[in-house]
């Protein structure tokens, strides 16, 4: 009987490492169909699952309350599982390079529990190579078997877009590969279990793993390119969104918009492509252009802010800047890499301090990573300035008065000055109001 039938049957077990953002609706989406074990090595957070808590936001906590997956930071409870799917982060060190620490650790794991004949499909962000040069081999080393012939590996990039509910895993088509067409056809099959857009037969592995760095880096470059726009635009004193809405007329215009760009994809996989093209001696000019253009946005943002202070004739050091918004990106809980506190490093080279406000961001995250605690958005009162960094649902309802009721009560509106890094508001009424306006 096929591995396929047998997970439908219950007879063999899907695994599913790594809980975050992408592993746990994989998870969550495969056990409403096959028995899943999800591992993490993180106890805490496997408590918080069993407790019935989604932090992340993406399936919601009453789903995962009434989910069948086993949630488990027990390695010993992987031996029995016959489809490993690896969904750990791969960062990037301080020095910009690939930290594969998660996807090593998470592949010894596995070496050291795994059953003969099983699958490992890793989904983790990686530059072409990675699988076939550094999971195999360690896989090899820790259980003693023959990849190929006692085990068999794939790679199917992720690509779950947080906090996104309309664009769903099931709904994205999933590019598979595998060592082997046999395995190709199975690992493709599993996946067309829960993804109804079906499957993408990458040619390699390589290919697959190529595929996911080269898609983030392509937006990583459009927007560097609008963010350069919007740079000289601010010196004509220009609004991009106004002429990316003018372009937009034309069929075959590219909408992107400028913006922050971090999170633990379009901010980082450009790197692990730049990394694995400097090892071969080769050193790209338009996505490293495109990083540090990308890199110098929250400076740029900062410096606006300090000339808006300055114009309505604040004291800067003493300005009560309040941030509203810290994730890497709207309605998502998800705090890494967000490029909102390149912002607030340029104001600090000042002698500013800012305050936060963000109901959506994980307070675990950010006080760990970040050490800030927050502000909540009905005590914000006596404001100089209001920086909208993301654009969250709560954001963008409120309403003239409501953001009016934020500032000091005795200041002028053209005092009151308000950032909309993410074009959030309506320009020309907040314009006409006298306040003083700013949008990237």
């Amino acid at each position: 009987m096929s591995l396929v039938q047998n997970l439908r049957d219950g007879k063999a077990k899907l695994g599913v490492i790594g809980l975050g953002y992408v592993g746990l609706p994989i998870a969550v989406e495969f056990a409403k169909k096959l028995t899943v074990v999800g591992f993490d090595n993180n106890e805490n957070k496997i408590n918080t699952y069993i407790n019935g808590s989604d932090p992340t936001k993406e399936v919601g906590d009453e789903i995962v309350r009434r989910t069948s997956v086993n949630f488990t930071s027990s390695e010993e409870d992987l031996q029995d599982v016959d489809f490993h799917i690896v969904s750990v982060p791969t960062p990037i060190n301080s020095d910009k390079t690939p930290d594969l620490y998660p996807v090593e650790s998470a592949s010894t794991t596995i070496g050291r529990n795994l059953k003969k004949g099983a699958y490992v499909v890793f989904e983790s962000t990686v530059y072409p190579g990675v699988t076939e040069d550094v999971c195999i081999p360690i896989l090899e080393k820790e259980s003693g078997m023959k990849c190929g012939i006692d085990f068999k590996v794939g790679y199917s990039p992720e690509r779950i877009n947080p906090g996104d509910k309309v664009n769903t895993l099931d709904k994205i088509v999933k590019v598979v590969s595998a060592i082997d067409d046999k395995s190709l056809d199975v690992i493709s099959d599993v996946y067309e279990i829960v993804i109804t857009a079906g499957t993408h037969k990458a040619n390699s592995i390589k290919v697959a793993e190529a595929a996911k760095v080269v898609e983030n880096s392509q937006r990583d470059i459009n927007i560097a390119f609008m963010n350069e726009l919007a740079k000289v635009f601010d010196m004509m004193n220009i609004d991009t969104n106004d002429v990316v809405t003018a372009m937009k007329t034309k069929w075959n215009s590219l909408p992107f918009t400028p913006g922050l760009v971090g999170g633990h994809c379009i901010g980082v996989d450009p790197y692990y492509f730049l990394y694995q093209a400097e090892q071969l001696g080769y050193h790209s000019q338009i996505i490293q252009a495109g990083r540090k253009i990308n890199d110098s946005m929250g400076s740029f943002v900062a410096q606006a802010i300090i000339k808006k202070l300055i114009e309505t004739d604040k004291v800067v050091r003493k300005a009560n800047i309040v941030i509203m918004g810290v994730t890497f990106k709207e309605n998502c809980p998800d705090t890494r890499n967000s490029k909102v506190f390149d912002i607030v490093d340029s104001l600090k080279e000042y002698g500013i301090s800012v305050s936060f406000v963000d109901e959506q961001a994980d307070r675990e995250e950010a006080s760990k990573f970040y050490g800030i605690e927050f502000t909540s958005i009905e005590d914000v009162k006596d404001a100089d300035c209001l920086v909208f960094a993301v654009a969250h649902d709560e954001f963008k309802s409120l309403s003239f008065g409501e953001l009016n009721h934020f500032y000091k009560n005795d200041l002028p509106l053209h005092e009151r000055v308000l950032i909309d890094i993410k074009g959030i508001f309506d320009s020309r009424k907040l314009e006409n109001s006298d306040m003083t306006y700013w949008r990237l």
